[in-house]
């Protein structure tokens, strides 16, 4: 006989709270057969139908509807728990790079080893992620897969922060204290390497959360919920940005004193603890599922085993999962000069009339003149930040969803979910792939646009228009790959604990409702190795083109930041293309129900 347990209502979290195989019910509001009030803490209609390890329904300390009440839909405040560690994280990105460039010139850097700094990012993006991703797979602590890296990396993120804004005065402390002249050339190059060494630390700690929280995000969302945690993922991403550049644009030194004697070490001390608080609540409140009954899927590989594990992965990677992929590599390409070229295009622009009017400048003049025109640049910035954030708050009203609503391999008979009021908003056949297509043949169309705009206004309003691509940059490729992979993970624990009601005592292998999950990390590092390695060609092509075409500084007539940012535009148009191979319709057939002959 079929048993059944009381349906929670839609946005309720589990309410089997699971701490060392033991199970605490919280009070729920059902859908389905009411509890009968008699105690009995399996929630059945009768203590006769109470789950047992002998009739099957629980094995390995795993209840059979526990895979289904997974998938059930859950709240807006779940999915900003579930992603609030993207926006913490998002705060310590901005410290690092709206700030890092002034900071290291300040040390006595020079722009040509610039280059070398900020292909850490990319660099260790590349190698990082995909092997926390093989590590967090395989963990089997207590406390869950992912929240170990999460808060591993978070305290090791902030310990970076500290030592980076502080290095300066750390250096010459500590060589200091065996008589070294702080005034020194000694000294100075030392405070550089150790800065530079500091950077990318960082980017590793960095890292380490962001491929982490990704994973966290595929686990713990329902499948059918992928598209909406992401938005909200990408909608804290946003709002992170603008806190980071309002934070960074304002004189900090004043108010928040406490914090530091310098503006970046205020700006470190405000990301630390925006992070470590957002990590803290998402751990606390997000239940993860308990993974040490599940057999690990492999081992922790040496560094050569690393590489050819992951090779063998993006062979394997599923259809879906590798056009993502390709769109990303192409994307990221164009995309890298609009983060790091922007406010730099943006005062070149402003400059021009500037340097015709006056081409005999002194150096302090010059100095003057490109430190307003930063200024100018960075406003630019906020205005594409505010259009992305906008973007990612009301465009989803008008998106279709591409998945079903409907809890992947629900029980028989399971609510769907009922019509929200702003349903009526969505545009037919406008799907979240068509969005992200337009969004990219958009962002095209605005760089190719930077060769011939010469006016501050113009550039800005091209720069802003290109906040709409971004948002969808930090949607569309995780919603997809994040509902491919858990909608395929949920169909198979699903059919797998369906499999214990119908063996009905027959001796099967230990049913384990992880096994396919552990991929999640693995895919999500390998992704990021698709938005890393172009940065990296990215790098080297803009290096290319400002060696043949960059003027002098204070020189008229320059105009190799426009031709970089076009150049992008052109490999954008490519990656839509590759869009248009994306599947639009990803709906997954239900889960093979083996026990229909026994309910009937």
């Amino acid at each position: 006989m079929a048993t059944s347990k009381p349906q929670h209502d839609d946005g309720d979290s589990n309410p089997w709270n699971e701490d060392n195989d033991t199970r605490v019910p919280h009070e729920a509001t059902t859908h389905g057969p009411a509890d009968n009030g008699d105690g009995n803490d399996n929630g059945e209609a009768s203590p006769l139908l109470a789950a047992t390890a002998d009739d099957g329904l629980i094995r390995d300390g795993v209840h059979v509807s526990q895979a289904f009440d997974e998938q059930e839909t859950k709240s807006v405040g779940f999915l900003i728990l579930l992603t609030l560690g993207i926006g913490g994280l998002q705060l310590a990105w901005s410290a690092e790079l709206s700030n890092g460039s002034p900071y290291l010139l300040s040390l006595g850097l020079s722009k040509s080893l610039m280059a070398l700094v900020w292909i850490a990012g990319p660099l260790t993006g590349t190698l990082v992620q995909p092997y926390i991703g093989i590590l967090s797979d395989n963990c089997r602590l207590p406390m869950g897969k992912r929240k170990p890296f999460m808060i591993g990396g978070s305290v090791a993120t902030v310990a970076g922060l500290f030592f980076l804004s502080w290095t300066k005065e750390i250096v010459e402390t500590v060589l200091g204290i065996f008589g070294a002249d702080a005034a020194s050339p000694g000294v100075k190059t030392t405070v550089i390497v150790v800065a530079v060494i500091g950077i990318y630390v960082l980017d590793v700690a960095i890292n380490t959360v962001q491929a982490a929280v990704r994973a966290f995000i595929v686990d713990c969302g329902p499948a059918h919920q992928q598209e909406a945690a992401n938005a909200m993922a990408s909608r804290l991403t946003g709002v992170g940005n603008i806190i980071g550049f309002i934070a960074g644009y304002v004189r900090l030194t004043g108010p928040l004193w406490f914090f530091g004697r310098t503006q970046f070490q205020i700006l470190c001390a405000i990301a630390s603890i925006a992070l470590s608080a957002s990590i803290f609540l998402s751990c606390w409140f997000i239940q993860e599922r308990d993974p040490r009954n599940s057999p690990i899927t492999g081992t922790n590989p040496s560094l050569v085993a690393f590489f050819l594990s992951i090779f063998k992965s993006i062979k394997r990677l599923p259809p879906q999962v590798m056009r993502v992929c390709q769109v990303q590599f192409f994307g990221w390409v164009g995309f890298f000069p609009l983060l790091f070229y922007t406010s730099s295009y943006i005062g070149e622009i402003y400059v021009q009339p500037f340097l015709r009017e006056n081409p005999h400048m002194s150096p302090k003049e010059i100095d003057e003149l490109y430190e307003q025109a930063t200024r100018i640049g960075s406003f630019a910035l906020l205005v594409n930040a505010i259009v992305s954030l906008l973007t990612n708050v009301l465009l989803p009203f008008f998106i279709a969803p591409t998945y079903d609503k409907a809890p992947v391999g629900g029980r028989p008979g399971q609510r769907m979910e009922v019509k929200s009021p702003v349903d009526h908003l969505r545009i037919p056949g406008f799907t979240l792939k068509r969005a992200w297509f337009f969004s990219l043949i958009l962002f095209s169309f605005t760089m190719l646009c930077t060769l011939v705009v010469t006016s501050v206004q113009g550039a800005t309003v091209l720069i802003g228009i290109a906040g709409i691509t971004w948002a969808m940059t930090l949607w569309a490729p995780y919603a997809i790959i994040s509902a491919e992979i858990s909608r395929r993970d949920a169909l198979e624990r699903a059919n797998k604990l369906r499999r214990v009601h119908a063996a009905d005592g027959m001796d099967l292998d230990p049913l384990d409702p992880d096994e396919e999950q552990d991929a999640a990390g693995v895919i999500m590092g390998i992704h990021n190795m698709s938005i890393a390695a172009p940065q990296i060609i990215a790098n080297v092509g803009s290096s290319i083109i400002f060696k043949i075409w960059q003027k002098p500084r204070g020189t008229p007539g320059d105009k190799s930041l426009g031709i970089v940012l076009a150049m992008g535009g052109l490999f954008v148009l490519v990656a839509a293309s590759f869009v248009t191979r994306i599947r639009d319709d990803t709906s997954a057939p239900p889960a093979t129900n083996t026990t229909r002959d026994e309910e009937h």
